[in-house]
């Protein structure tokens, strides 16, 4: 699957970004027919410690599934986020199945 990573109000590393990539391409165990994939990483200027937002955007046959957390990492949030969608996507599949049937 193709993903394209964007860090809004800084510069994500090379780890995160791989971290990023290994856990979106779990996603394909779930859906085989995920187009592509948009994962936004932003800093927020919050007094809070859970400033940073990780949204992800996945385009599917049919659709559109989104997520958005945030918390106190981007890890943390980027796995919320995909547990998320993984739910979203076993909904979609359902609902697919239900229409051909």
């Amino acid at each position: 699957m193709k993903i394209g990573v964007q860090s809004i109000h800084f510069n994500a590393d090379s780890k995160l970004l791989d971290f990023i990539q290994k856990k979106a391409n779990k996603l394909d165990q779930f859906f085989d027919q995920i187009i592509s994939g948009e994962v936004y990483l932003k800093l927020e200027n919050v007094e809070d410690e859970a400033n940073k937002i990780s949204e992800i955007k996945l385009i599917v046959p049919g659709g559109t599934l989104f997520a958005k957390e945030q918390c106190k990492s981007f890890e943390e949030a980027t796995d919320l986020a995909i547990e998320s969608l993984r739910k979203q996507i076993t909904k979609h599949k359902e609902k697919t199945r239900k229409k051909i049937s």
